[in-house]
């Protein structure tokens, strides 16, 4: 909670973080400040609001808050921003990444809520961040099962936030992993986004290595690149290192292949199996386990990725994430079943993200595409509790099918997640909106919101959000501009 509180202190305008009850980033006065900003906080939840001579955007209220959900042990970390005066007529919800929290978008969450007429939440996804860190366990003995199972873990917990919050419609962001997160839950809880940007997704391109092997396999980390890259080399036009053995993560050589064109199986010791399926390996376990060596071994990635930043923002972001790599194991296990080494997903998005928008609005078992015909719904594989407010009305109707959503795909200059994906998910999206517009009526091509479009950040690598984040912002910026204009259309019909 300090780390955090830390890394939002540098945020413009907000004098008092509301992840701590005093704070060093207050108006200079003739008096030291009593602040310690090392100390565990006394509260987690504060609401903080902007004076109007402070805030040339505002008066806003800041706030932090755990927000419960049903279950044992399962709460989601949320930060807000909200404008006082103002009708709220649409929200923003931001997912972080792979090892990350909502803190990193410090340098976003100003200018975002300078929109009128906006909210803003950012939220830590479940068992990462500061939200609640469950155990997770794998139920399902399929592979697809197994994949269903962790991808429902998540967006279960974020549908279940949306009902507590009242959010009918969205827009919905997610970077890296949240990006890919935030796709399943389009896929599997449609009619609520009003629009899907991904920045820089994982898991979109199709790989055979990732999508024939065997799971789980726990041996080395899915996303070493999210720890390998220099954030200085990026913005000066270097490319990232494929891989780097000299590093905590490790990254798979597949370089060396069977007779049948496969990677060669290694075993795993029975005892790593053993304390892995117990939830007590991951790619963190080393952190966690090397004591008060644990802070060097992050500083070596913080102090590449942050490299480009003032150090003392730096050092807040390093101190931010060591505080994160450190805590307990959680949904962090569920990577092996989603990605294989090298980021590539087990079950990739170019597969299914044609489906985005184009969903039967009812109960859905896992985030696939549906067909020109409603699908039976199941029980779910899910463990995890999952809302039900919706489908018990959902399908007591005729079903209806969305009508399409823009979808927005931002990638760095210098992204080492390949932007060749993106333009493969905007085609393939173009050619399935042309597929059901075919027979479609005059009036109901003229009411269609599908699309995709791919945007590159310059001079960014592939945290786009925190390398360019001027750019980002105003891109952003455009995008929910875009959001307003389609939601004031699409009322218009509805009258």
């Amino acid at each position: 909670m300090a780390t955090e509180h830390r890394v939002l202190s540098f945020i413009p305008h907000l004098q008092k973080p509301p992840t701590h009850t005093v704070t060093g980033s207050a108006p200079v006065t003739a008096s030291p400040s009593a602040a310690d900003l090392v100390a565990p906080p006394q509260h987690s939840e504060e609401h903080v609001t902007t004076s109007g001579i402070r805030d040339l955007y505002g008066p806003r209220r800041w706030n932090s808050q755990m927000v419960e959900l049903s279950g044992k042990g399962r709460a989601l970390n949320e930060f807000s921003i909200e404008r006082i005066g103002e009708e709220v007529e649409d929200n923003l919800v931001m997912l972080h990444g792979y090892g990350a929290g909502l803190g990193f978008f410090y340098r976003n969450f100003e200018s975002l809520s300078r929109h009128e007429g906006w909210r803003v939440y950012a939220l830590d996804l479940l068992g990462m961040g500061r939200s609640s860190r469950p155990a997770f366990r794998i139920h399902a003995k399929d592979k697809e099962g197994k994949i269903t199972e962790a991808e429902n873990w998540f967006i279960d917990a974020l549908e279940e936030w949306r009902i507590k919050r009242g959010l009918e419609r969205f827009t919905l962001l997610g970077h890296s992993l949240g990006g890919y997160l935030a796709t399943a839950y389009a896929l599997k809880y449609p009619g609520h986004l009003n629009k899907l940007i991904l920045a820089s997704p994982v898991g979109i391109p199709e790989d055979p290595h990732a999508v024939e092997e065997d799971i789980p396999d726990p041996r080395e980390s899915t996303m070493a690149n999210e720890f390998t890259e220099n954030a200085a080399d990026e913005r000066q036009g270097v490319n990232p290192m494929p891989k780097d053995n000299n590093n905590f993560m490790r990254q798979a050589d597949k370089s060396k292949e069977t007779a049948d064109g496969k990677p060669p199986r290694r075993r795993l010791p029975a005892w790593l199996t053993y304390l892995w399926e117990a939830n007590m390996v991951s790619p963190f376990s080393l952190v966690r386990w090397s004591g008060p060596l644990g802070p060097r071994l992050v500083s070596g990635w913080t102090s590449r990725r942050f490299s480009h930043l003032p150090e003392e923002e730096a050092q807040a972001l390093h101190d931010y994430s060591y505080s994160l790599f450190r805590q307990r194991g959680s949904s962090e296990y569920a990577l092996a079943y989603l990605l294989a080494p090298g980021a590539f997903a087990r079950s990739p998005l170019i597969r299914r993200i044609q489906g985005v928008g184009r969903q039967w609005i009812q109960a859905h078992d896992a985030p696939t595409v549906d067909g020109d015909t409603p699908p039976k719904c199941h029980k779910s594989r899910s463990e995890s509790p999952a809302p039900s407010t919706t489908s018990a009305t959902a399908l007591a109707v005729e079903p209806q099918r969305e009508t399409g959503i823009p979808i927005t795909l931002m990638y760095g200059e210098h992204d080492w997640m390949d932007v060749a994906g993106g333009f493969a998910a905007e085609e393939k999206i173009r050619q399935e909106r042309e597929r059901v517009l075919a027979t479609a009526t005059k009036e109901e091509q003229k009411r269609d919101m599908g699309g995709a479009k791919v945007v590159i950040i310059q001079k960014a690598g592939h945290h786009v959000y925190l390398d360019g984040w001027d750019q980002f912002n105003r891109v952003m910026g455009e995008e929910m501009a875009d959001v307003r204009r389609r939601e004031r259309l699409r009322r218009s019909w509805a009258q």
